[in-house]
Order: C-alpha cells, then structure tokens, then sequence
C-alpha cells in the first residue's frame, strides 16, 4: 500500500527533518508523498516534501487532507511555550488538534495517526515513582502550561479514537530531544553561562537522540504500531553531573518562587524557559521504555548519558544560536 502523509508543524526544525527523512526513502518504503503544513514557510530543507502553507486550526487542513487524499496523519505541531508567544502556542496546540482530528473524522481517506507526544503528560511531582509507565497519570495533576496542553491533547486524540476505531492510531510519549539543531526548552537552558537550580533538590533527567526520535516516528509511520509508548534514553543524569558536564556555575534558588526568580534571571541573560520547566528542574521525571523495546520493537542507540555528552561537545560560541527557531 502506498501512502500519504500528512507532517504538521513542518516549519519546525525536528518535523522538517522528519518530513524530509520520510521523503527521501520512496515508494520503495511504501510512502508515495510528504505534505507538510505550516503557518510558516519553512527556514530548513524539507526535500521532496510538498509545503502548504495553512493554518490546522481552521477548516482549510480539512482540504488539504482531502485534495491530497491523505491516509496518514503524522501530528507535530505540538511545542511548548516559546518567548512572547505562550498565548497563541497554547491555542495552536489545543484548539490545532481539535481542528485537525475534526477533519480526520470526517476524512474518508485517514486510516493511521501518529501523535508526537511529550513525557511532560506525566507532570513532575514529590509523589512521582521511580519510573513511570504509560498506564500511569500524573501523580499531582497538570494545571498549567504544556503539560496540561498535552494532556488535552492525548485526551483528545483518545476521544477520536473511540469515534473512529477503525483509525490506527499511536501516540508516541517522547522525552525531549537534546541536539544543536532543535530548539528545545533545555537546549536553551543549557545553553546559559550560568544555571539556577532549586535550592536542595537534584533531578533525575531522561533525554533522547534526535536519530532515535526520527527512527521512532518512521518506524510508526511506516509499519503498523498501535498504541502508545514512552521514548527516552536509557539512564538519567543528574542535574548536578550536567551542570559539573559542562563547567557551568549553578544559582541555587529557594524553592518558593523559583519559576519566577529562575525565568528573570536567564532573560537577563538573553534567553529563556517555559514557566513550567521549573517543576522538572524541581522533581525531574524519568519514564520506563520497556513497551517501546518489546511491544514496539526498537531499540534506542543512545543512552540519556550519551546524549547529553554529545550535546555539552557543541557547545561551542555560536553553535547554539539556532535555538532561537522553532521547535
């Protein structure tokens, strides 16, 4: 069977990469065409990949899903808050998916769905277990910010299913992805001269490679694998071992108020984090990845460890100046 797929938030630089790996392996992998859509016109090589150039929140992607007769339905355009747009994110996120999945309700064509989740679904709390599962929910709620989107968003997409089970759909729950070429909230954190950390805590972190996020997506795209699955690097690194990684000074910063007192501080420095990074800078989150290996059936080539060494060797003067773009 030759498929169509459809790649939202293409102008972002991980989807732009995906849309482009996607292409570039042919009608020989079953995939016939790319269509990536976008508000923006995309900064980064999308190859063969068709752009077109529309808004998921409005009626137009139900169009785009027709006239190109769109069987698969690969939703990106899911990110955190970004400087000075955390309002229009959170509507993009919420109400884009809405509109998206409406359409693919009523698409005759859509018959797979690959959600490009976050961990950040589980929140970060002092109740938290070692390792979450994807049977578990957070341990203290998601009240605000991206965890909360994504958490509407998962919720969304179950709904959508129970309307459509005949639509495949897998939702892959990733940790975020730490490279010089994806703008990620800690890639920017990271990449400060000087860290703040919570006063008292030391957070477990998990990250994942960018190859082994772009072989995921693939490999759900292309064959069938349903469900859904957590995806992250073996291991953790501790916030401190990062810090000491990258000879960089810490800030430790009382507990109280720290969201606030951390965000002015890196904007003094020219940068910035979304609000709630300050509860995984807090309590961490680490996830178990065993159905991603035994159900799934991939193995992850990076652990956490090597990930983030990979990362600290480009953190050269100007490496790190495209996290300024979207994610």
């Amino acid at each position: 069977m030759s498929r169509v797929v459809l790649v939202t938030g293409v102008a972002g630089s991980f989807a732009s990469m995906f849309a482009r790996r996607l292409a570039d392996l042919g009608e020989d992998s079953g995939i016939s065409k790319v269509v990536g859509i976008d508000t923006m016109v995309p900064a980064h090589d999308i190859g063969r990949t068709k752009f077109v150039r529309a808004d998921i929140r409005t009626p137009v992607v139900g169009k785009v899903i027709a006239v190109e007769d769109v069987d698969t339905v690969v939703h990106l355009d899911v990110n955190p808050p970004q400087r000075g747009r955390s309002g229009g994110v959170k509507e993009l996120n919420v109400i884009g998916t809405m509109q998206l999945l409406a359409a693919c309700q009523r698409s005759a064509t859509v018959d797979k769905f690959v959600l490009g989740s976050s961990t950040a679904v589980y929140g970060s709390s002092p109740r938290d277990p070692a390792m979450f599962t994807e049977s578990l929910l957070a341990r203290n709620g998601v009240r605000t910010g991206f965890p909360k989107d994504i958490v509407e968003v998962e919720s969304y997409v179950r709904g959508f299913s129970r309307r459509r089970p005949d639509v495949m759909i897998t939702t892959i729950r990733a940790a975020q992805v730490l490279h010089p070429k994806v703008a990620t909230p800690f890639a920017n954190y990271f990449s400060n001269p000087v860290l703040p950390t919570v006063l008292g805590f030391d957070p477990r972190l998990q990250f994942l490679a960018l190859e082994d996020a772009l072989a995921i997506l693939v490999e759900a795209v292309v064959n069938d694998r349903p469900g859904t699955f957590n995806a992250a690097g073996e291991g953790v690194i501790q916030l401190s071992q990062a810090a000491r990684r990258l000879g960089r000074p810490v800030i430790p910063l009382p507990p109280i108020g720290f969201a606030m007192a951390a965000r002015r501080f890196i904007l003094a420095m020219g940068s910035d984090i979304p609000p709630d990074l300050h509860r995984v800078l807090t309590y961490g989150r680490v996830v178990d990845t065993k159905a991603l290996r035994e159900i799934f059936g991939y193995e992850l080539t990076r652990t956490t460890d090597e990930v983030f060494d990979d990362f600290r060797t480009t953190l050269r003067p100007g490496v790190l100046a495209v996290l300024g773009g979207r994610a």
